[in-house]
């Protein structure tokens, strides 16, 4: 049998997170859409199985975009949404709960913060950026973990390597070009 100190360390596991709709959403597309067949129903069968699953289809698409931002940690770098970021322009990630996220995402939210928000999510995590070439603030992030995240980010900070070089495309920078109003993940 091993002792620990002879075993050898695992590599934490990166973070990752779908920000998916609730099912209750799904729920509700569903009755939505059968309220669309029995509206046509006047129309014949045809039409009202037609109109159901035109509907249904509709708000399948809508719901599975909108529930795909996801929140991952890869190779230095943090991905949320639209947004890349090296962990190296990252400072302090603040876990909140849900009074400090609704803060923080109505009257403390600042217009140039980078926003991945999801209103169905109640927690969120608030982290800084360091880069001074980057005019956005801080990053708010809709997760249902905000501890985990917070954590992760820090592990991932402590770990990256200082010499990577600041960024490959800042939020609002060339990758981004469509300016701050673009920048908003907002929903």
């Amino acid at each position: 049998m091993e002792s620990d100190a002879n075993r050898p360390s695992r590599p934490s596991r990166p973070y990752e997170e779908r920000l998916t709709v609730p099912r209750t959403w799904w729920l509700i597309a569903l009755m939505g859409a059968a309220l669309a067949g029995v509206t046509l129903v006047p129309l014949g069968t045809v039409a009202a199985l037609i109109g159901a699953t035109a509907a249904l289809v509709v708000c399948a698409m809508a719901l599975s975009t909108y529930g795909s931002a996801r929140i991952r940690l890869a190779g230095g770098t943090l991905l949320a949404g639209r947004a890349r970021v090296p962990l190296s322009a990252l400072g302090e990630a603040r876990p909140l709960d849900g009074a400090e996220a609704v803060a923080w995402r109505t009257h403390r939210a600042d217009a140039r913060a980078f926003m991945l928000l999801r209103a169905y999510v109640p927690t969120a995590v608030r982290v800084e950026v360091v880069d001074p070439d980057d005019p956005t603030p801080y990053l708010y992030l809709s997760t249902r973990h905000p501890r985990r995240l917070a954590a992760a980010l820090a592990a991932g900070r402590e770990s990256a390597p200082e010499a990577e070089g600041r960024r490959t495309g800042r939020m609002g920078g060339p990758a981004d070009a469509a300016g701050p109003s673009e920048r908003h993940d907002a929903g």
